[in-house]
């Protein structure tokens, strides 16, 4: 009980927070004479009242030193409670129990899969919810990734290791620090993108709604045809630039805004992930341009908006990107996997994991045609360990092996191959969209059976926490530590 107890303490503290949050779309049906309030109203009472009875059951506990063993436990705890809890909204209002945790297992890990249809004319408040799951959801990822993973020294996050981070017992006491700052850049863009998406044309609602959406990476959408409703080319623009900003690393994008505002130009990982944007995107766009006479401005905005929003794993509809051609099928799966950078709300397999990965390959070939040559390699202007490299190589095995077994089960509950392979690629990956007619292109999970549902909001949830669940769970020295 001594590790368990503030561990439980804290949870409380989560959930009557999230009481607080479920009555925000409770005040929006309000406004808009909607008697759907009352779900959000009674799911924001039990929520606070069972967390208040967990925060006072617990109170003889302390909570100011906390081990890396709570830690990791509160994360992966929260992961699984957060959604459970933040699905009674949607139990309240008729909606199945495999079809509510889906959904707001995929808002709160920014995921954007949706098994929800007729979103034009769902009420107000609800699909606020919906939103507001996924802009919580960012700031929470950007924090686990600034402050928990670098102590847990897997998949090579050990190289984003902070001074805030140097100490488990130091997260309590530097997160109030770091949640200011990172707060109040989240809020500043969230703002500004809103602006921005109204100065193009979007309604009030709607301009706030996907400005969350797209700073947190999340891709919801107030329809169902998702961006491709509004039909406007400066909104796309206006997306595009936001979605890159949240694929980028957090604490470099505020260094930038308050300090050095290059930094995120000299940043490694920066330059690779807008590299990588850009050959993809021009990519396609000669693709486009040969294949569909298709203009170089159009194909240039659609190319980059569609690699944009799946790389940062936002993942925005904008039309059936699949009729550009069977190509499309094989270099959506790839953008699939990447990911956008470390620190950023985006999910993927990260794109600084790829560079460590080349890094080493590069220096194994040199080491193979010089043996007597000493080989570095290096992120930036940090050497890279052996330590780090076999701890970036395992998450990759680990991380390929995962979504194997999961499009095996996907594909023992019948979904045909395409289907489950990129049901369980998206899903780990927290894209959001798939392959093939029941899940793509605009990420609508609604045809599946409850057992796949469920099997791929927990891959939603493995996802975010970058797969350490799997390994410290089964790690018996982490445990004796």
């Amino acid at each position: 009980m001594l590790l368990i107890g503030p561990v439980l303490r804290i949870l409380g503290y989560f959930f009557v927070g999230l009481a607080i949050l479920m009555l925000l779309p409770a005040a929006v049906d309000l406004y808009n004479n909607n008697a759907d309030w009352m779900a959000f109203a009674l799911s924001s009472l039990f929520t606070g009242m069972f967390g208040l009875l967990l925060a006072v059951a617990t109170a003889g506990y302390q909570v100011e030193r906390i081990t890396l063993k709570h830690a990791f436990l509160i994360t992966t705890l929260s992961w699984l409670a957060l959604p459970a809890l933040g699905a009674l909204p949607f139990l309240s209002l008729g909606v199945g129990f495999a079809d509510a945790f889906f959904e707001t297992a995929s808002g709160f890990t920014t995921t954007g899969s949706t098994v929800l249809s007729g979103l034009d004319s769902m009420p107000p408040g609800l699909l606020f919810w919906r939103s507001l799951t996924q802009w919580v959801g960012g700031v929470g990822i950007i924090v686990m990734a600034i402050l928990l993973m670098p102590l847990l020294r897997i998949g090579g996050m050990q190289l984003f290791r902070t001074e805030s981070s140097e100490h488990g017992e130091k997260i309590v006491s530097r997160v109030n620090n770091q949640m200011r700052l990172i707060g109040g850049v989240y809020v500043f863009l969230s703002a500004t993108c809103a602006l921005l998406y109204m100065f193009c044309g979007m309604s009030l609602f709607d301009a706030v709604n996907h400005s969350m959406t797209t700073l947190s990476s999340g891709g919801f959408s107030t329809h169902d045809a998702s961006f491709s409703f509004f039909q406007s080319k400066p909104a796309e623009v206006v997306a595009i630039i936001f979605m890159l900003a949240s694929g980028l690393p957090f604490v470099v994008m505020i260094k930038s805004l308050t300090k050095e505002p290059l930094a995120v130009f000299r940043d490694p990982q920066s330059q690779a992930f807008f590299i990588v944007i850009l050959f993809f995107a021009l990519g396609i766009t000669v693709y486009l341009g040969v294949t569909h006479q298709t203009s170089f401005g159009k194909a240039l905005v659609e190319s980059l908006f569609v690699v944009t929003s799946i790389i940062t794993t936002t993942g925005y509809g904008l039309g059936d990107y699949t009729t550009w051609g069977p190509p499309m099928i094989g270099v959506v799966l790839l953008m699939t996997l990447i990911g956008g950078c470390t620190g950023s709300t985006a999910g993927g397999i990260k794109i600084f994991r790829f560079m460590v990965f080349s890094g080493t390959v590069r220096a194994h070939l040199r080491q193979m045609l010089r043996p007597d040559r000493v080989v570095i390699v290096r992120y930036g202007n940090t050497k890279i360990t052996p330590d780090l490299s076999y701890s970036v190589l395992a998450f990759l095995v680990v991380y390929i092996g995962v979504v194997g077994v999961i499009t095996v089960i996907l594909g023992a509950l019948g979904l045909d191959l395409t289907t489950a392979l990129s049901a369980a690629a998206t899903a780990l990956g927290n894209v959001g969209p798939g392959l093939g007619d029941q899940i793509g292109p605009v990420g609508n999970f609604s045809e599946l059976p409850s057992s796949a549902k469920t099997i791929l909001a927990l891959a939603m949830i493995l996802g975010r926490l970058e797969l350490f669940t799997i390994i410290i769970l089964f790690d018996p020295e982490f445990w004796q530590t």
